[in-house]
């Protein structure tokens, strides 16, 4: 299994903690499927069954930034954000390699709209103050 359908699985898990998948995440979901090479039917495959959730351990370090980034980002997509999925994305990003405090840090600058971004060199170091040695 390649590394991008685990965190897609990840991304799925993630948008059903509140029981309810929104068109916004489902569409993140697909978008962030599709930017890094999954067609659709393969997003809607792990959308209907995600692969459990990894462990993240052999991935590169800028690639766990990215995927706290998109976590974080799909949490915030549809505009509600539940104590759920809040302790979630924390859970991930300690998987990742990070302090959970990372999550509300990077919030207050990641933006529901992937087309809105800050500059992810800021994000970077800011995420960096948070990894667990």
């Amino acid at each position: 299994m390649r590394k991008i359908e685990e965190f897609v699985s990840m991304l799925v898990h993630l948008s059903k903690i509140d029981n309810h998948v929104a068109d916004e995440e489902c569409k993140l979901i697909h978008y962030i499927g599709e930017q890094n090479g999954l067609s659709s039917d393969m997003v809607e495959g792990l959308i209907d069954n995600p692969h459990a959730i990894p462990s993240f351990n052999d991935i590169a370090r800028e690639d766990k930034f990215q995927y706290l980034f998109d976590v974080i980002q799909l949490m915030k997509v549809d505009g509600k954000v539940f104590s759920s999925e809040i302790n979630f994305a924390e859970k991930m990003a300690l998987k990742l390699g990070f302090k959970a405090g990372v999550v509300a840090e990077l919030s207050a600058y990641i933006y529901s709209d992937p087309e809105i971004t800050t500059n992810k060199g800021f994000l970077i170091s800011l995420a960096a103050e948070y990894v667990i040695d």
